[in-house]
């Protein structure tokens, strides 16, 4: 049987093949207020297999820790509630444990209808429901530059 390694000088992780005894890690995962960097935090739960979005729980975090609030006043309220849309099996913990990508939702909106301000993924979703009778395209455009085989001209 093939060793898995991990990065610790070649030798296996003896810690990623503990039995989880029922339960497992599932990290949420959120764009921070930045807009530019990723969040994430576990938790522990009970096994489910294939487990859906909206089967998983709705998880709170302080927005200020998180670069959420950008510009909040100290004092003032920062939680944001994490609501999970999608899952993945975690390629890194292995086993049943999940990556679980999260939009985030606004402190006074425990029910989930005000998405943070920073939230730009339920406008689209959305926009996305409106047009869905539209059929709309989506492309991706690249750009080349071609060197000859020295590298100093295009």
């Amino acid at each position: 049987m093939d060793q898995i390694s991990d990065g610790l000088d070649g030798k296996k992780n003896p810690f990623l093949d503990l039995d989880q005894d029922g339960e497992i890690m599932a990290m949420y995962i959120w764009i921070d207020g930045t807009g530019k960097q990723l969040r994430s935090k576990t938790r522990t739960l009970p096994y489910v297999k294939d487990p859906k979005p909206e089967d998983m729980p709705v998880w709170d975090t302080d927005g200020r820790k998180t670069d959420v609030t950008m510009e909040q006043d100290e004092g003032e309220y920062s939680d944001i509630f994490l609501k999970p849309v999608a899952i993945f099996k975690d390629p890194f913990r292995r086993g049943d444990n999940i990556l679980v990508l999260c939009e985030t939702y606004s402190w006074d909106s425990p029910d989930l209808t005000k998405p943070h301000p920073t939230n730009k993924r339920a406008l689209c979703a959305e926009n996305m429901l409106k047009c869905a009778h539209e059929k709309p395209w989506f492309g991706i455009e690249q750009e080349y530059t071609m060197f000859d085989f020295t590298g100093k001209h295009p």
